[in-house]
């Protein structure tokens, strides 16, 4: 059986931005993760909806959460040279390793190609046609076979 990805709402939201959950899936009011089922249900006005990634689901899974459980927005993606600086700053701490530089590969030596053996045919009975054994006899009606 194939899957395929169809139109779904969760292609709509970013992966790991909150988002008020009104806005993006509106319904009855709903509970908040982390909170867990002991609470009361929140309005959607006041609960926001992250998308996170899933291994199984490219779409990834929404959940909700309140104000005091809502996660942080993704940081932007530093540039090179910050980037840079804050593995040095880290590695000057001890607390990371130095970035690595790629190797060459190592050359391979040549090896010569090693020549297919020969095949040779099969030997055939002449009188029933079967394929005879490497022992030259044929095993349907026992005719020596040369």
């Amino acid at each position: 059986m194939k899957i395929t990805r169809t139109s779904d709402w969760r292609d709509a939201l970013a992966f790991e931005t909150p988002m008020i959950a009104d806005t993006v899936m509106p319904g009855e009011p709903a509970r908040c993760v982390t909170c867990g089922v002991e609470t009361e249900p929140l309005p959607r006005t006041q609960l926001w909806a992250v998308k996170h990634r899933h291994p199984h689901d490219p779409a990834g899974s929404v959940r909700l959460y309140c104000a005091a459980h809502a996660p942080k927005a993704a940081a932007p993606v530093a540039s090179a040279a910050a980037a840079a600086s804050a593995t040095q700053s880290a590695h000057d701490r001890g607390t990371a390793s130095a970035p690595r530089t790629p190797r060459a590969a190592a050359p391979r030596a040549h090896r010569a190609a090693v020549p297919k053996p020969v095949e040779k045919p099969d030997v055939v009975c002449p009188d029933c046609y079967m394929v005879v054994a490497p022992s030259g006899i044929c095993g349907v009606c026992g005719q020596k076979v040369a």
